[in-house]
């Protein structure tokens, strides 16, 4: 039995090819498949779930699960299926629905997390540069307190 293709909405097929690496682009990626699993746990961390409503069937064209398993991103997709549904089933590996189902909530946040990326990318010039002001102003946000000011941490 063939493993199922991972697809990406029609609309976000451009800039999905504007994010990979090739001559001439600025795209910070290698393959389509890191591409979709940076968005989808993008999608994953917002909590930004959208279903797919036209499917690029060009480029990118779907991918099959194969490339993610041996990108090593099997994991990924697990985990986000296991936060999504809570139910630790969904790892199964013997009913194809519910590889299926692994599979859609996957696509679906990779959408989320797509569109989240075409409106932070929007007016940039070089991919690259933007993905590392983001990933930067993430690792350096500050958690929120209660308190006005806690002077706790310069002890």
């Amino acid at each position: 039995m063939a493993l199922p293709r991972i697809k990406v909405a029609k609309d976000k097929a451009e800039l999905v090819q504007k994010l990979l690496e090739t001559k001439g682009t600025t795209g910070a990626f290698q393959t389509y498949a890191d591409v979709i699993v940076f968005a989808a746990s993008l999608g994953a961390k917002y909590q930004k779930r959208v279903p797919l409503k036209e499917v690029s069937h060009s480029e990118p064209a779907p991918v099959s699960l194969e490339v993610f398993i041996s990108r090593g991103y099997e994991w990924v997709i697990k985990l986000i299926a296991v936060t999504e549904t809570q139910d630790i089933k969904i790892l199964s590996t013997e009913d194809p629905k519910i590889e299926e189902e692994r599979v859609q909530i996957f696509e679906e946040y990779a959408n989320g997390g797509l569109a989240r990326l075409r409106d932070e990318l929007r007016g940039a010039v070089d991919y690259t540069e933007r993905l590392l002001l983001i990933l930067s102003s993430e690792r350096f946000k500050e958690e929120e307190t209660d308190e006005e000011f806690d002077l706790s941490r310069f002890l």
